[in-house]
């Protein structure tokens, strides 16, 4: 952790929703005029799309287990340097993975490639990552030592499948059939390396619906904000406002001592009046050290 370069993770599953949650933090940055170096975890994949179904045809030849979400399949140690880098001088490396042909077309790359390697602008406030592992700790990497504020963005897992199908279906041109293979394929990495995140994370939000998610593969829609309940979790209760929030949040109300829950609908308001002045806190340390 830095003081005087904080960083701030969120993190969550392939479909959890990291991307909206990102947003919100988006807007939060601009109307407190925080500047943010950003980091997407898809950067630190190990392999080119090409590459990948290379190895995982290798990986099934051998009746092995590997999938996006695996060690192997990533760069993890080279993204815990980068957390240290930024946390000691305010700058790091980073680059983008290219989806489709709209985001490769202005390189002048193929789909599923990795721009080159660039450093973080100077004189920004914080890093913000966004992505599958910015919370992993395993005997050889720790990634949450080096995080100021930890986020979990974390549907219930049907929620999160029908999220996914959706999205690859319909943004990324695969089959259903192809969709459910993917899941199924990570399932061991997903038990071994994405659920142990929110142990680590400081406040993990979970979208519930209240509509029958029970077959994900064949569900039409994706649950709407008004067909769900946030539930928000905080490892370390101590100095929130509850009752604030409980005033501020129209029909929410607290199931733990730790747990608020509010209407889906309302995530975003309940994002802000959570996490503005946790961001503020740090840019006021941050100022501070660097008198």
């Amino acid at each position: 952790m830095s003081k005087r370069h904080p960083i701030i993770v969120v993190t969550g599953s392939s479909g959890a929703g990291t991307s909206t949650v990102k947003t919100t933090f988006d807007t939060i940055f601009r109307r407190e005029g925080v500047t943010a170096a950003v980091i997407e975890g898809d950067a630190f994949h190990r392999y080119t799309r090409t590459e990948m179904k290379q190895a995982i045809a290798l990986a099934e030849r051998e009746s092995r287990n590997f999938s996006h979400f695996s060690p192997d399949a990533n760069e993890w140690a080279e993204l815990e340097q980068q957390y240290r880098a930024y946390g000691e001088t305010g700058r790091c490396k980073t680059r983008f993975y290219l989806h489709n042909e709209a985001e490769a077309a202005p390189y002048g790359q193929e789909p599923g490639t990795f721009t080159p390697w660039v450093q973080t602008p100077v004189d920004t406030d914080l890093l913000f990552y966004e992505g599958l592992h910015g919370c992993v700790k395993t005997d050889k990497v720790d990634l949450t030592r080096h995080v100021d504020l930890k986020i979990g963005v974390v549907p219930i897992i049907n929620l999160e499948w029908i999220q996914k199908i959706h999205r690859d279906t319909k943004s990324r041109g695969y089959s259903k059939e192809a969709v459910a293979d993917t899941i199924l394929r990570r399932m061991h990495d997903y038990v071994h390396y994405i659920c142990p995140q929110f142990a680590e994370t400081d406040i993990n939000f979970q979208r519930v619906p209240v509509v029958d998610t029970s077959n994900p593969f064949i569900a039409r829609d994706i649950p709407t904000a008004g067909e769900s309940m946030t539930v928000i979790r905080f490892k370390n209760p101590r100095g929130i406002d509850f009752p604030y929030l409980l005033s501020m949040i129209g029909d929410s109300f607290m199931s733990r001592a730790n747990t608020i829950v509010v209407p889906g609908g309302k995530m975003d308001l309940a994002m802000q009046l959570i996490l503005t002045p946790m961001i503020l806190r740090l840019m006021e340390i941050r100022r501070a050290q660097m008198q």
